[in-house]
């Protein structure tokens, strides 16, 4: 696992209503500090990749569909620096993903149904300075082959 990344598996509580589901609480060892909480819509085999941040860290959540993320560490003093990282989330696999600064993220939506991706930030998004930066999904230096393999 690249360094600084955490992950939070959330429990279901299930009766004959439905469920209830925390998602994140101030007192989880991954927050930090609130600064913005939003919600994307992607459409199948869409890929969102890559780009990254200087001080803003990143939880997301697939509450709905299926997402392949990957990850790769870009912080030349981190002990796994240039390492990628592959999670595969969506609605089955209920789980927070914390992406640090300086760690490249993007994902491919897996199936036939849109996935929503619901992230939390520690700072407010300021137009006027934007602190993300984009890589192409394809980018040589990452490598990463989004193909889907047959196995």
């Amino acid at each position: 696992m690249i360094d600084g990344v955490a992950t939070k598996t959330l429990v279901r509580h299930n009766d004959d209503r439905g469920f209830f589901m925390e998602l994140l609480r101030e007192d989880d060892a991954m927050y930090g500090r609130f600064g913005q909480a939003s919600i994307s819509k992607s459409f199948p085999g869409v890929i969102k990749a890559f780009h990254y941040h200087n001080g803003q860290d990143d939880i997301w959540y697939f509450p709905f569909g299926y997402a392949q993320v990957v990850l790769h560490d870009m912080r030349p003093d981190s002990p796994t620096f240039r390492q990628t990282d592959v999670y595969y989330m969506g609605e089955d696999q209920p789980y927070l993903l914390f992406i640090p600064r300086g760690v490249a993220h993007g994902y491919r939506v897996l199936g036939n149904s849109p996935a929503y991706l619901v992230y939390f930030t520690n700072t407010a998004y300021d137009p006027a300075r934007p602190d993300e930066f984009r890589i192409p999904f394809d980018d040589p230096g990452i490598g990463f082959d989004w193909r889907t393999k047959n196995r």
